[in-house]
């Protein structure tokens, strides 16, 4: 099956050269890089790893509007029969996505979920680690499902059921969303073991305590208004 790649990209200048590396290493049918308003080189890098790069397409958005805009911003351009989403940073490893893909193509399941919990990880700062396992006992007793990991950042979905959800959060709130979405109709997550290298604020690290509470509310909204 056609393996498609949607990273979206901000303010990732230091880490793009390698992680561009490992995922044209993985061997993947196309790459959607999505520059969302970077303020450093990170565009200028990108255009430069596209000239060897021919399975990656780019594309940009002029001003800062968030990983979820990001990623609604490739799905239009994604023409493979299944999509992973991956950070621009080196938190996560591209060297696992046939573990990743395998229960798809095996037609056990339509999205895997790469669970950093069952891969036994050192943990990112507490109140990240906390505040993370927090928001998947919360979706887990709004949905009913038995989840070890929601906000992971490698979700990997057959490309009609992803167009198939109604979509709307433009920050990180698109990850609970996608998951509280998938849920409400039925869909099965299997979750898959994966390797988990976090990184430090100084590093780079953008996640902020109010997009947990935003997780929060969007997983609420669904479950009782079922609103779009």
């Amino acid at each position: 099956m056609n393996i498609s790649v949607i990273i979206p990209v901000y303010n990732e200048e230091a880490c793009l050269p390698e992680i561009m590396r490992r995922v044209h290493a993985a061997g993947v049918f196309e790459v959607v890089a999505v520059d969302d308003g970077s303020a450093d080189g990170s565009w200028d890098v990108l255009r430069r790893v596209a000239a060897e790069m021919p399975e990656l397409k780019l594309l940009r958005h002029e001003s800062n509007r968030g990983k979820g805009a990001a990623i609604h911003t490739a799905i239009p351009e994604v023409h493979g029969d299944i999509v992973i989403i991956q950070d621009a940073d080196l938190e996560y490893d591209p060297a696992e996505y046939p573990a990743l893909v395998k229960p798809i193509e095996a037609g056990e399941a339509d999205v895997v979920y790469g669970s950093r919990i069952l891969g036994h990880n050192p943990a990112s700062y507490a109140r990240y680690y906390w505040g993370g396992r927090f928001l998947t006992w919360a979706t887990n007793a709004l949905f009913g499902s038995r989840l070890t990991d929601t906000h992971t950042c490698y979700k990997v979905l057959r490309t009609a059921v992803l167009r198939d959800l109604p979509l709307r959060e433009n920050r990180f709130g698109f990850c609970t969303e996608t998951t509280a979405w998938l849920l409400t109709r039925g869909v099965r997550i299997v979750e898959v073991p994966i390797s988990y290298h976090p990184r430090s604020m100084t590093e780079g690290k953008k996640i902020r305590w109010h997009d947990g509470l935003n997780a929060l509310h969007v997983a609420l909204r669904i479950r009782f208004c079922g609103k779009r």
